[in-house]
């Protein structure tokens, strides 16, 4: 079974770094809590697709990216 949590964490950290994001800019560019976007990014949330979408329209990457390498 996958990690699905940890996997779009880790996806989400690396595209972030490769964007030259910190937390704080993505979080807000999603409209999201930073707090939330560092439970994210550490595997320890499960976001909705609604929340997944605008992460990834803020980091201008297709949705199915963030759960790549499954």
């Amino acid at each position: 079974m996958q990690d699905w949590p940890a996997i779009l964490g880790k996806n989400v950290g690396r595209l972030r770094r490769q964007k030259g994001l910190t937390q704080e800019e993505l979080a807000f560019e999603a409209k999201i809590d930073l707090t939330y976007m560092g439970g994210i990014e550490r595997g320890e949330r499960n976001p909705s697709l609604f929340v997944m979408a605008r992460i990834a329209d803020a980091l201008s990457v297709p949705l199915t990216k963030l759960l790549s390498g499954a």
